[in-house]
């Protein structure tokens, strides 16, 4: 048995980690995975195969490199398949209905940052849901459902980058910055309890610091549509509004990338 660590720069979230094991998937000789977010590092029990190993998490483009790998009589743990799927399915749910929620508050509130957040909130969903598709699924089966969520995340979010430029153009009533403030904190909260509930069920890595949370890209986002939602009542101004949605938007359509990346 083999234990080889690898240093994933772009790791920030749960939601990353998955498009690990979503990718590694259908290599056989990799028995068990050990992730710690926090120091963007995941360590891989296999037997062998290490340059396959190497190519397939460097695909995704995630600024990836082998930290070491040895020899090891370690006991890797099996990985609890039914746990691991009763868990994604719950984050699944949590992310797709606060999709739901910040898309009909936000075109309700005219805010494009909620618009942008909630697109956000989607992509971690169908990250979610490719890895609960994959489970037992053939390779060409996955491959097309990762295409198929890639290219419809990518056209949502170049949807409405288009809708903020016209906004930025035209005469557009001001957002509703109280809706967007409130909305954005229950993202928050949403997404701090997926981190917590996907730390939780690793016991190795149940210490992990609040601060992990903190740093990820999703936490970052909800807080900058909440920043955007005070400047606005302060400035009395959209503007700031359509730039955190701008953001948010290419951050999705990068992340629609990565997805993509997952069907080659």
């Amino acid at each position: 048995m083999e234990k080889s660590t690898f240093k994933i720069q772009h790791m920030d979230c749960a939601s990353e980690e998955n498009m690990v094991r979503m990718k590694l998937d259908g290599v056989t000789a990799v028995k068990s995975m050990d992730f710690d977010l926090q120091k963007r590092e995941v360590t891989i029990f296999h037997s062998g195969e290490l340059e396959t190993i190497e190519a397939h998490i460097n695909e995704l483009g995630l600024g990836s490199s082998l930290l070491s790998t040895e020899s090891t009589e370690e006991d890797f743990v099996a990985e609890d398949a039914q746990g691991q799927r009763k868990l994604l399915w719950t984050v699944l749910l949590i992310n797709f209905g606060f999709f739901v929620v910040e898309m009909t508050t936000g075109i309700f509130s005219k805010s494009m940052g909620l618009v942008a957040d909630s697109l956000d909130m989607l992509a971690d969903a169908l990250v979610y849901g490719l890895s609960l598709f994959a489970v037992g699924s053939t390779a060409t089966r996955k491959k097309s459902i990762a295409k198929a969520s890639g290219y419809f995340q990518l056209t949502l979010a170049a949807v409405g980058f288009i809708e903020v430029v016209r906004r930025v153009i035209g005469d557009e009533p001001m957002p509703d910055f109280g809706t967007m403030i409130v909305v954005s904190i229950l993202a928050l909260a949403a997404n701090a309890l997926c981190l917590y509930l996907l730390q939780k069920s690793k016991s190795k890595e149940a210490h992990m610091q609040a601060t992990m949370i903190f740093t990820s890209n999703d936490i970052i986002i909800n807080g900058g549509v909440i920043l955007a939602g005070v400047l606005v009542l302060l400035t009395d101004s959209a503007l700031p509004d359509l730039i955190v949605g701008a953001v948010v938007f290419v951050i999705v359509i990068r992340g629609a990338f990565r997805i993509l990346k997952l069907a080659k």
